[in-house]
């Protein structure tokens, strides 16, 4: 007797906000704070450029970089090193029935912290389960 496939979990829908330009850490922690907000937001990534603390290579390869967007945010009342200057933020969405409601608040929010423009589109952009690379990884 054919056995019969499991059903693989229903990836969540996640919000991308695309600002216009990078944000600074000040635009960021206050928009990530108020998206956070949202109701059937369940988790909150962020991406950009890499701001690194030293350069790692040339001449002055090992010596400390001050950047001044590259500090601590308040994020939900804990304290996390910004290590990118953001340009991209996903917002995951728990409850798929909930995503267009979701989605004019996140746009609302949006329209008060990015008045130079930015772009949202509804999608899946993280991995919800293991690649093949990663199954591979872990044989090593």
């Amino acid at each position: 007797m054919p056995k019969t496939p499991v059903p693989e979990s229903v990836p969540l829908p996640e919000v991308m906000v695309v600002p216009a330009r990078l944000l600074s850490a000040n635009t960021t922690e206050k928009l990530v704070n108020k998206i956070r907000k949202v109701r059937h937001v369940r988790q909150i990534t962020v991406s950009g450029e890499d701001l690194p603390s030293k350069i790692s290579w040339g001449p002055g390869k090992g010596l400390r970089i001050d950047h001044d967007e590259r500090r601590e945010i308040n994020y939900g009342g804990r304290e996390m090193e910004l290590t990118v200057q953001v340009g991209r933020i996903f917002a995951e969405i728990d409850d798929i029935d909930k995503v267009q409601k979701a989605v004019k608040e996140i746009e609302a929010i949006c329209e008060e912290f990015l008045p130079f423009g930015f772009q949202l589109e509804v999608g899946r952009y993280s991995k919800y389960r293991p690649t093949v690379t990663d199954y591979k990884k872990r044989m090593r």
